[in-house]
């Protein structure tokens, strides 16, 4: 795609150029320069791109065209068989921040079986949960603690700390079942709440020696 102006033929193809630079060049031109029909290609591409800086250029590119067109299309994707499709969809709503999005964030999206779709959506509910449904979204959540590697776990720490004293009774609770991972989890987030400058690895360290070792703070 050599120049701004494109069709949204042209603007497909050169999304599969062989090289992830030349890639990262056309969404960045894509999303500088939008055209009528561009987001179809847009969200397609999201769902198949195998490149995480492609991928993240492709939805800055979809933030450069009307939610009444961008949203409608990352909705329908929910539906797709394809998990990078989803878990794109879903990164995207949490970008574009409309309140449409929020009722396709439901139980079976927060905890599905693939890890990045259930991440997307950890974060994509964080931001877009209204806020008279922030108590409900933590005890929503609170299903998944424990749940998968540090990565994991990092990421539903992050959506926690958006929610802030909203999801500090839960954690409570569940950092009392003593000996599950859950609980472990749940007294990492807490202590994060309360020192965000922590760091998760930290917290964790310190959450263990309590859990653990039952040495006194």
């Amino acid at each position: 795609m050599s120049t701004a102006h494109h069709t949204p033929s042209e603007l497909a193809r050169a999304l599969e150029a062989l090289s992830p630079a030349t890639r990262l060049q056309v969404a960045m031109t894509a999303g500088t320069h939008p055209e009528p029909g561009d987001v179809a290609v847009l969200v397609r591409r999201c769902g198949v791109e195998p490149d995480f800086f492609v991928r993240d250029m492709l939805v800055w590119a979809l933030l450069s065209h009307s939610s009444d067109e961008t949203v409608p299309a990352l909705l329908a994707e929910l539906d797709s068989a394809n998990p990078q499709a989803r878990a794109q969809a879903l990164h995207a709503l949490s970008k574009i921040g409309d309140p449409r999005g929020w009722p396709a964030v439901s139980d079976d999206v927060i905890a599905d079986r693939d890890d990045e779709v259930a991440r997307a959506a950890w974060r994509a509910a964080a931001a877009l949960v209204p806020g008279d449904q922030r108590e409900r979204l933590a005890r929503r959540l609170a299903g998944q603690l424990g749940r998968g590697d540090h990565t994991m776990q990092l990421s539903l720490a992050r959506a926690y700390l958006e929610l802030g004293q909203a999801g500090e009774a839960v954690l409570t609770e569940v950092a009392e079942t003593a000996g599950s991972q859950a609980a472990l989890h749940a007294e990492t987030i807490q202590r994060l709440i309360a020192d965000p400058d922590l760091g998760f690895d930290a917290a964790r360290e310190e959450a263990l020696r309590v859990w653990v070792m039952g040495v006194p703070e």
